[in-house]
Parts: structure tokens; sequence; C-alpha cells
């Protein structure tokens, strides 16, 4: 006799939500911590302070020796997706030829039957007098014909595919996708170019790692909103890009001309408060299933 509890109810037809909890079943979700969390100093490839960084238009800060050999990578797998993509496109037009060969030689092969007559002739008399007399004629089919007839049947027969039969299993061809030929960027996934990327400069204090914004001088963390000039690549704080930067249209930094739509906000990892960016929180699907392997584990029991 079960408890009464409903969370120690587990002679149910259906699994109960404490159950499922217990078995991990179904969408997990967990809050970032701050350790989870990419500082906006750090690059999103090699996970570490970024060395003479660069920037896509997106607002992702790259190493410059790791966003160029991940572009290079990119371009080499590309191009060999590209020469597979020709060698099955050549494959299959090769197929194509042979397949129309064939049928051409098909119908040569028909056209020659029925004008030669398909049934095959006995020469009953003069056969046996030459099989009494130890000739090397003998009674049989007279031409090639019966050849012919059979050996389209035998053909068919050997490449027949058999799902029950190993040997004869019929394979499905791997189909080879015509491969995008534009590089991405690894962090958001748009597409990306190399000219399109541009160096930024942060304004360090002396003697330390810590880096502030040019025009407020307030030391820069995750909890500042970041936005880089494209033009030169001096990096501000959002309030004072906004207010003085755009509204000038003149860097306060090296005194170069911009305008309002060479301001690229920087992506950042946030800080791990509530309420603070949209991308906090883990999820994670698991099924349950005889496959899975969750479906033995028997619920942790409450001490």
């Amino acid at each position: 006799m079960p408890q009464r509890h409903s969370k120690n109810n587990n002679d149910l037809a259906f699994f109960t939500y404490d159950e499922k909890r217990k078995l991990g079943y179904g969408t997990q979700r967990e809050r970032l911590g701050k350790d989870s969390i990419k500082p906006f100093d750090v690059c999103s490839l090699c996970l570490k302070p970024f060395v003479s960084p660069l920037c896509c238009p997106k607002g992702h800060l790259f190493c410059k020796e790791c966003i160029l050999e991940c572009l290079l990578s990119q371009k080499k797998d590309i191009h060999r997706r590209l020469a597979a993509y020709a060698a099955q496109q050549k494959q299959e037009r090769e197929e194509e030829e042979e397949k129309l060969m064939e049928q051409r030689a098909r119908r040569l092969d028909a056209f020659d039957r029925q004008n030669h007559g398909a049934v095959p002739h006995y020469d009953g008399g003069g056969a046996a007098a030459e099989g009494k007399s130890g000739g090397g004629g003998g009674g049989g089919f007279q031409g090639a014909n019966s050849v012919k007839v059979t050996s389209y049947e035998e053909e068919a027969l050997r490449n027949m595919k058999a799902f029950w039969l190993p040997s004869a299993t019929p394979e499905a061809a791997a189909k080879v996708e015509a491969p995008c030929t534009a590089t991405v960027c690894p962090e958001g996934k748009e597409k990306l170019k190399l000219k399109s990327l541009f160096p930024i400069r942060l304004t360090g204090l002396e003697g330390g790692t810590e880096y502030i914004c040019p025009s407020c001088k307030v030391t820069l963390t995750n909890t500042h909103a970041l936005v880089a000039v494209s033009t030169c690549g001096d990096v501000f704080c959002k309030k004072c890009a906004e207010e003085f930067v755009a509204a000038d249209g003149l860097c306060l930094a090296c005194n170069r001309a911009c305008k309002a739509r060479h301001l690229v906000p920087l992506q950042k990892g946030g800080t791990g408060f509530s309420g603070h960016d949209d991308r906090l929180e883990a999820t994670d699907f698991k099924h349950l299933g005889s496959g899975s392997g969750l479906g033995l584990v028997r619920p942790a029991t409450k001490t």
C-alpha cells in the first residue's frame, strides 16, 4: 500500500512532475553563475584575454590570430565541400550517360529480336545425323538470339536488391548538397568577410589591467553597455557614445569624424545577476525512454 503523500505516490500510470524532475526528464533549466559568463575583454574563440582584438559588425570580439585561423579553416572546408559536390555532379552525369547508353542498347536489341525472331530454331534431322556420325554440330539453338533474350534477365537477377540478404542490401547514396561559399562568424553565425573586421582600441589604466572609458573615465566592466566606433576602433560606454559621440559626429579620443551608423554595440556575457541581459539561463532537453537509460533509474528518495 503506497503512502498517501503525492510525492511518494509512484503507482500511477503516468509520470508526475516530481518524478520527472528527479529523473531529469524534459527541459532542464539552470541559471548561469559569474564563472560561466564571458568577460567583455575575452576572445570568443580561445576564451583568453584578447591580443590585437578585431571586432565584427555585430560586436563580437576575437583575437586577430584566432579569427584569421577560423576563417582560413572555413575556406579550406568550403573548397573541400565544393570538390565533393563537383565530383558528385560528375558522377551523376556519367551515370545518366550510362543509363542513356543502356536504353539505346536495349532498343537496338529489341529491334534485332523483332526482325530476326526471338523464338529459337531447331535443326532436328541434320543435327541428329551429324550427332550420329560424330560431327561437332549437335541439335540445339541456332544463332545467338537465345543468349540475348536471357542476358537481361540474368543481369536483373544478379543486380536485384534484397533487404533480407546482407550481401544484397540496398544502400542509399550519400547526397551532397550545394555548399555555401560564404564564411560565417563563429559566434553570431552571420556572413562575415575579412575586410568587414575592424580593430578596436581600449583605453587602459597606467600600470593596470583594467580599462576605462576615454570620456567619463569610468572603469569598464560587464555591467556597462559598451560601444565601439568602427572608423577608429575606440571603445566608449553607451551613455557617452549616445550623448557625445553620436551627437557631435566626432570621436572624443582621436577627434576623427564618425556617424551614428559607425557605432557598434559590443556583445558581452552579463554579470549573473537577475534582470541583467537575456542570456543567463542554460537549457537542456532530455528524453525518457527505453534507449536513454533514464527509465531504469529509480527516483531518489528524500531523507
